[in-house]
């Protein structure tokens, strides 16, 4: 970090002049956006715009991930001073990323939510941009997958969650964070044989076709194996990857709306998505930051951790794009 720069900088979000490069502001400062990113609802030349979604009325247990995004993004001042670790590039030099801010909708409309939050990502999509969603509840990927899949045709779905998300309920009209895979499948938006869903400790009889690689198995066979294995099912295809924060264990991340024991680590997480380098990633989303439940903000670190993981792995698949070398 230069020391005239943190002497200087500050609301970088709103006063920088480029869209590339790390900002040096007092983390405990200043306008808070994405890792310090642009904050703007111009995507005139952006290559990736992160976005908020704070919606979480479609919890069956304890609300509060409408917090989720503000909290995400004031954790990832942390990370904003350097590359991320353990990638060898640093996509904030290589692309003009952005923080597009949050979702606008109507609280009390909730019927409307699922056409409002398509439209804003298909938005997204149309100026030429990739997305990253900032949670909200885990029911925003539905609306998301679909401006997806309009773009993209059906996707892997690669999901790291404790839970399936895909319980029977064949009605349309309800919006529920634990069915939307099974929409998802059903919709045609992802490909069943090419998904896989990564870190389940509970039971639902009904995997849509979805390969299950649960949190034993990544805990017997390490985080080496389950990266082999996914893979191995996702192939070529292009990827969603949806990361309920529950996927880690308690111990990581307890502010969260339906917290399961046995999880995975954060440092089982970190491996896998780094190893997971080279997948076709189109977009993804990392949901489920419960701030009321989360004492000393872990849970939200973590969130914005896994966060910059993504935009990792979606700069990756598009650094020959910019004659970097793999």
């Amino acid at each position: 970090m230069a020391l005239e720069d943190a002497k200087a900088e500050v609301d970088t979000a709103i006063t920088r002049k480029g869209r590339r490069g790390m900002a040096y502001e007092n983390a405990f400062g200043g306008v808070t956006s994405f890792m310090r990113r642009m904050l703007t609802k111009d995507l005139t030349g952006v290559d990736l715009a992160v976005t908020g979604v704070p919606f979480d009325q479609a919890v069956t247990n304890r609300p509060g991930t409408r917090l989720g995004p503000r909290a995400i993004r004031e954790a990832s001042t942390l990370q904003a001073f350097d590359a991320p670790f353990g990638w060898g590039f640093n996509p904030f030099e290589s692309f003009d990323i952005v923080d597009y801010g949050d979702l606008a909708f109507d609280y009390a409309s909730v019927a409307e939510f699922p056409a409002v939050l398509q439209a804003h990502i298909a938005g997204i999509l149309e100026a030429g941009a990739g997305c990253i969603a900032l949670g909200g509840d885990h029911s925003i990927s539905l609306p998301i997958l679909r401006a997806h899949a309009a773009r993209h045709g059906p996707l892997a779905l690669v999901q790291f969650d404790a839970h399936t998300d895909t319980w029977a309920d064949d009605d349309p009209t309800r919006i529920d964070h634990g069915t939307m895979f099974r929409k998802a499948v059903n919709e045609g938006l992802i490909d069943a044989a090419r998904s896989v869903q990564v870190g389940i400790r509970t039971d639902n009889p009904d995997t849509m076709g979805i390969m299950i690689l649960d949190a034993p198995f990544v805990h017997d066979h390490g985080a080496k194996a389950a990266v082999a294995r996914i893979r191995e099912i996702v192939g070529d295809a292009k990827v969603y990857l949806s990361f309920d924060i529950d996927a880690l264990d308690p111990a990581f991340a307890p502010g969260t709306g339906t917290p399961v024991w046995g999880g995975l680590t954060s440092a089982q997480a970190a491996a896998m998505l780094r190893g997971l380098a080279g997948i076709d990633l189109v977009g993804g989303d990392v949901v489920e930051v419960s701030p009321p439940f989360d004492p000393a903000g872990i849970t939200a670190i973590a969130g914005a951790h896994v966060a910059v993981e993504l935009i990792c792995l979606w700069g990756w698949a598009r650094r020959e794009e910019r004659g970097e070398d793999r």
